[in-house]
Formats: C-alpha cells, sequence, structure tokens
C-alpha cells in the first residue's frame, strides 16, 4: 500500500501590530525550512493600489477591485511599509469582500509542502484553522508604539511617539471590532507576551511550542 506524502507543516502566527510577528515568522520559516508569508503584505498591497487610483478605503467596492488585482510582483514595492499605506490597510482589511479575495492565495501558499508559516491578525481562526501550530503574540500598546516608532526612524521617517500611539490603539480597536475576521485569538493558540522579551526570548519560546506540538500530534 503506498504511503501517503505527509501533510505540510503551518505554523500560524498572529497578534496585533508592532508585536513582533514578522520577525518571528521568518525566523521560524529559516529554522524549520519553511517558506514565509507577511500576510498583512496582502493587505498593504491593496491599500498602497487602492490610495493610488484615488479609491476610498471605507468603501466596500473600491476596496475589493483592488484586492482582485493584487499580483505578486506587487509585494516587494518600498513603498508599502508607509504608516498611511498601513492605515489604510486596516481599513480595507475590516471588508469582507477583500478578505474573500485575498483567502484563496493565503491557503494555497499555506498548502505546498513542505509547509508554511503566515504571520497576520486572522491566520489560526479563519485563513488556517487547521494549522498543527498557533502562536499569539500581545504586548503592550506602548511598546509596541516604541518599537513602531524605531522601525520608522531606521527607515529615515519622522514620528511623534504619542501619535503612533493613539494610531496603534485605534488600529487595535479598528482590528479586534470589525465584523469580519476579527483580531483575537484561537481557542487552542498558545500565547506569547511580547513585551519585556527580547526577539531570541521570544522565539526560543516558539520553537519550543513547535518542537512540543509535532512530538505530539
Amino acid at each position: 500500500m503506498p504511503q501517503s506524502e505527509p501533510a505540510p507543516l503551518v505554523i500560524a502566527v498572529d497578534g496585533p501590530a508592532a508585536a513582533g510577528k514578522g520577525t518571528l515568522g521568518r525566523r521560524l520559516a529559516a529554522h524549520y525550512g519553511l517558506r514565509h508569508l507577511d500576510t498583512g503584505v496582502l493587505y498593504r498591497a491593496t491599500a498602497l493600489r487602492l490610495l493610488r487610483a484615488g479609491g476610498d478605503p471605507a468603501r466596500d467596492a473600491d476596496a475589493a477591485d483592488a484586492a482582485r488585482s493584487v499580483t505578486e510582483a506587487n509585494l516587494d514595492d518600498p513603498a508599502l511599509r508607509g504608516e498611511e499605506v498601513g492605515q489604510a490597510a486596516s481599513m480595507v482589511a475590516a471588508h469582507g469582500a477583500v478578505r474573500g479575495a485575498l483567502l484563496d492565495y493565503q491557503r494555497s501558499f499555506a498548502a505546498e509542502l513542505p509547509g508554511a508559516v503566515l504571520d497576520g491578525r486572522d491566520i489560526g481562526t479563519v485563513v488556517c484553522p487547521d494549522a498543527q501550530v498557533k502562536i499569539y503574540l500581545e504586548a503592550s500598546a506602548e511598546v509596541r508604539a516604541r518599537r513602531r516608532l524605531c522601525e520608522l526612524r531606521s527607515r529615515g521617517v519622522e514620528g511623534i511617539e504619542s501619535r503612533v500611539l493613539d494610531e496603534i490603539i485605534a488600529r487595535d480597536v479598528r482590528d479586534s471590532r470589525r465584523s469580519a475576521a476579527p483580531l483575537k485569538p484561537a481557542a487552542d493558540a498558545s500565547r506569547i507576551d511580547t513585551t519585556a522579551l527580547g526577539p531570541d526570548e521570544v522565539f526560543e519560546q516558539a520553537v519550543a511550542i513547535v518542537d512540543s506540538r509535532r512530538c505530539s500530534s
């Protein structure tokens, strides 16, 4: 009897803005030899296409049209990391039509062997609810604002900490209250509070979680 192919290893990393998802996602992917997808880039690419077309992020039809036109070539644009794009991305992500348009892309990415690490806000709850490993990162809004401010300044973008904090809080509220795939940890997710942890400490905790889940499955 022929042996069936092993299922791809899918690691879902969720959490609010600047909790450390991207850094952890990339390191886990490299450690386990998996592909990595920052799903937030898909929404940023949607937002950037919409803004450049003069559309309204709050308008469902505009946002859905932009989402349907996103291609892999759009995911490396340097403008994706701008704060205006980030705020617009949070707005377009609230539209169910946008999330539906991008869902197949994310699931197809995760389904390819040997597997993938996907980071975002609804990976463990909506995109890959059957992921073998689900990790939810969290941190205080103040710490996340300082991290985002450092990131902006490293790219030569000036920012005021109080304004960045206000934007972080507003985005948390918008992401957690949206009707389409609200930000929340999956019931079976392992939670890591990164407020007082460095990247290496977060990575070590995450590897322990992944190895434990793989051994028990």
